[in-house]
């Protein structure tokens, strides 16, 4: 007889503990692997549905769908050359407008605010970010649009008229007001993940900065942008994800002309902006299976532009957490 019955009690309970602990971690880890594989399959059957729903068009036009400029529901001929450059010029001039102001933000937030402003305007800034797009594209329909007409127009016409991008009609609304507006709804975006990418940076690099004698600015343009280059490069490869796929404000200041038109003045289109307009429209079955088709593009190409934000990010982070160690 042990000397130490508890022990000897202990030594029979533990064991089945144990087993009960070994089990309801299995069960845990098993359940949240299913939850987590459960958005790879979403995305894999999102993927199969557009691409089996898009078959007669992919069969009737093959490779010439996405070279064709016309789009003609009446004489079911379909193009999607004019939606795609609609999307991608778009969300160029937002990236042109957005990324220097966000990263204005970033820098100031992240290395030159005093600290009693940063914690209010950084929730100013992520609050932007919540704003739906719809209330974007009311704001830039009754007061962008008109400001674009009367103000920015004429002035890009008598600086830089000599250029084809600056010629056109004084609509105000066009591929101009739809840049403008994907501008200020990915600003949030760019900017928040930015600060973060910026924050993480290790103190030591600024300290090393200082120690070499150099000033704030060269400290944040050595020490702090270049070591974060890639997690911001990432940053506004997110940008770029939701203006290629940002819809209800666009529409409602782009003009939805499927056109190619190297005027930023004129009308435009984008691919996310015709499924919405004429997706209850589409009474034919080419017609229908063409705008999926161009929603199979649309879907391709976001989560592409995603995933390498994504891998960008967690390198930057993971360089980070290298660094501290």
């Amino acid at each position: 007889m042990s000397m130490f019955p508890h022990t000897f009690l202990f030594g029979k309970i533990k064991p089945k503990r144990a087993r009960k602990s070994l089990i309801g971690d299995s069960v845990f880890k098993n359940l949240t692997a299913i939850f987590a594989l459960s958005v790879l399959v979403l995305a894999l059957a999102i993927f199969y549905e557009l691409y089996s729903r898009s078959q007669l068009s992919i069969n009737e036009f093959g490779l010439d769908f996405l070279t064709g400029v016309e789009w003609d529901p009446v004489d079911q001929i379909f193009g999607a050359l004019p939606f795609i450059y609609g999307t991608v010029t778009s969300s160029i001039i937002a990236l042109i407008i957005a990324v220097p102001i966000s990263l204005g933000i970033a820098t100031y937030l992240s290395e030159l605010a005093p600290k009693r402003l940063r914690s209010p305007l950084s929730f100013m800034v992520e609050l932007l970010a919540a704003v739906p797009s719809v209330v974007y594209g009311l704001w830039g329909l009754f007061v962008m649009v008109p400001w674009i007409r009367d103000v920015l127009q004429p002035f890009l016409e008598s600086t830089l008229g000599f250029l084809p991008f600056f010629q056109g009609p004084k609509f105000g609304i066009g591929m101009l007001s739809g840049g403008v507006i994907l501008a200020i709804m990915i600003i949030p975006t760019i900017s928040a993940v930015s600060r973060e990418v910026m924050l993480a940076v290790p103190d030591t690099q600024r300290e090393a900065a200082f120690a070499l004698g150099a000033t704030r600015w060269e400290t944040i343009k050595t020490a702090v942008l270049r070591y974060a280059a890639t997690g911001i490069f990432g940053a506004i490869m997110l940008g770029l994800g939701r203006a290629l796929g940002e819809t209800m404000a666009v529409i409602m200041v782009i003009g939805n002309r499927p056109q190619i038109s190297l005027s930023f003045f004129e009308p435009a289109y984008t691919m996310s902006g015709v499924i919405a307009s004429e997706y209850i429209e589409a009474t034919q079955d080419l017609y229908l299976s063409s705008l999926i088709e161009i929603g199979l593009l649309l879907f391709i190409v976001t989560l592409m532009m995603n995933i390498i934000a994504r891998l960008l990010v967690w390198r930057t982070m993971r360089k980070f957490r290298g660094a501290k160690e």
